[in-house]
């Protein structure tokens, strides 16, 4: 195990917010996408349902997509800012299905500033493990979604979001046949 389980679902569901803007394509087009989005991730806690609260989750989701690809010390600077807006004050929480794990923000905190701290927490995870190399982007030439590499060997390198490998593997292998070489 390379994280603890709350730090690997939350960087999950990190690298989902994010990929609802990949490839310049907005899949968070309003309140009820949201509202998809959060029950598939299984984010707990008070929601507005509002415009508002749908724009503070897209801000948010800029930030957080400038730190996934940022050196160590500039998301370090990052996650301080997140931590620092939101008030956060670590806690353990146990509820619903879920065992013990960390809370930074009361379950009634803006939803932008529990989706924040629980990424923010989890990038801290990422940053004194001196892992910010397992945070990419797809290797696909026409993709810009973000991937999160938690196998052993290091070698994750497209996305979850469409087909990547599997296109640019046939596209390598059409090339090879092409050229003679297979």
């Amino acid at each position: 195990m390379l994280f603890a389980p709350d730090t690997e679902v939350a960087l999950r569901s990190l690298v989902n917010l994010i990929n609802t803007a990949a490839n310049g394509t907005e899949s968070l087009t309003g309140v009820a996408e949201l509202r998809v989005f959060l029950d598939t991730e299984g984010f707990t806690g008070s929601r507005e349902g509002s415009e508002a609260e749908l724009l503070s989750v897209k801000r948010l989701r800029s930030q957080l997509a400038a730190l996934w690809t940022a050196n160590e010390e500039t998301a370090a600077k990052g996650v301080n800012q997140i931590l620092t807006d939101a008030r956060a004050l670590p806690q353990l929480a146990k509820h619903d299905h879920l065992d013990w794990h960390l809370h930074a923000t009361p379950q009634d905190a803006p939803l932008a500033d529990r989706m924040g701290t629980e990424a923010a927490m989890a990038l801290v995870d990422v940053i004194r493990s001196k892992e910010m190399d397992r945070l990419r982007v797809c290797a696909a030439d026409d993709c810009d979604a973000a991937v999160l590499d938690l196998s052993r060997n290091r070698s994750k390198l497209y996305c979850d979001t469409g087909n990547c490998a599997n296109r640019t593997h046939v596209a390598a292998y059409r090339a090879r046949k092409a050229s003679g070489s297979e």
